[in-house]
């Protein structure tokens, strides 16, 4: 395992999961939405976000975070592995909810609400049918394998199965 995508829907966990699985293998983790997104929540221009991802994607080894359908076919012909975060919808809605109304997001919102944006909880709750089209897009990458997790148990799962690289700490 040297190039890993974690992706899922708003709110599913996959920065916890990425910064958990970047601490016990010791790859290196991106967050897609560093690459994408300036302070403030302001879009980086086309070609910018363009090259930075053809930049993350030329590394030998990381974890790549972070949802953005367009560009799954391009990263999943570099990974190695792909895991699928599928958590029940009303939990990704409670975990969005918390995390704005904590300020837990690596960027503060442009705007200063405390409350996830209507655009997020339509990402949220329209999530199910793109997973479908993700999983089938994935499905035709050959050499990939692809883990679905569904819940935080499955996730605790799969990770204590992971080895442990030599500088973890416990």
């Amino acid at each position: 395992m040297n190039r890993v995508l974690i992706v899922g829907s708003p709110g599913a966990g996959k920065s916890t999961l990425a910064k958990k699985l970047a601490a016990r293998t010791g790859l290196p983790l991106i967050h897609l939405d560093e690459l994408y997104w300036n302070p403030g929540w302001v879009k980086v221009e086309r070609t910018v976000w363009q090259q930075r991802l053809a930049e993350a994607l030329a590394q030998e080894r990381w974890i790549l975070d972070g949802n953005f359908s367009p560009t799954l076919r391009e990263r999943a012909l570099r990974a190695d592995l792909v895991l699928f975060l599928m958590p029940p919808r009303l939990l990704c809605l409670w975990r969005a909810f918390w995390r704005e109304r904590l300020n837990l997001r690596p960027h503060a919102r442009h705007d200063g609400a405390k409350w996830p944006s209507r655009a997020l909880l339509q990402d949220i709750w329209q999530f199910p049918p793109q997973a479908q089209r993700q999983r089938q897009e994935l499905a035709q990458v050959p050499h990939l394998k692809v883990v679905v997790l569904r819940s935080d148990a499955e996730i605790r799962g799969w990770l204590a199965g992971q080895p442990v690289h030599a500088g973890h700490k416990a």
